[in-house]
């Protein structure tokens, strides 16, 4: 993985009366990014062997079509999870610039809660808000 950024104190919990971003903040978020990666794929190894062990047990038609449901449903999460990896991946290369935390559309700061709910954001409330109503507003046209 990636080198260190600093040593955290134990129990460090991100705070607004800090200076944002600053060495804590990244190391804290890097942390996470890396848990949250590694649990993912975790998931989708134990995903993977249990599809195929599941596969050679199907004898009769029905366990074959509900074994094929659950591959389908599998299927679509591991392409979700693959997603949020690249995500991840990404805001893990935003750290290592030192451009993690702030809004992509802005450069305005992303708030510390919204990144504690989504360490992957990439907008600010207010901008994603924004995209959100344009998405609405074109779907509707």
């Amino acid at each position: 993985m990636e080198n260190k950024i600093c040593e955290l104190p134990e129990g460090y919990e991100p705070s607004g009366d800090e200076e944002f971003m600053n060495d804590y903040q990244r190391e804290y978020f890097r942390r996470r990014l890396i848990r949250w990666k590694e649990d993912l794929t975790r998931d989708n190894e134990e995903v993977i062997k249990y599809l195929r062990e599941e596969g050679k047990s199907c004898t009769d038609s029905i366990d074959r079509a509900t074994t094929e449901a659950d591959l389908a449903y599998e299927l679509r999460s591991k392409e979700r999870a693959r997603k949020l990896i690249s995500k991840i991946d990404d805001a893990l290369t935003r750290i290592k610039n030192c451009n993690y935390g702030y809004c992509e559309e802005t450069g305005e700061p992303i708030s510390l809660k919204r990144l504690q709910a989504r360490p992957v954001a990439t907008l600010s409330i207010e901008a994603q808000e924004r995209h959100e109503k344009q998405e609405r507003v074109q779907k509707d046209e």
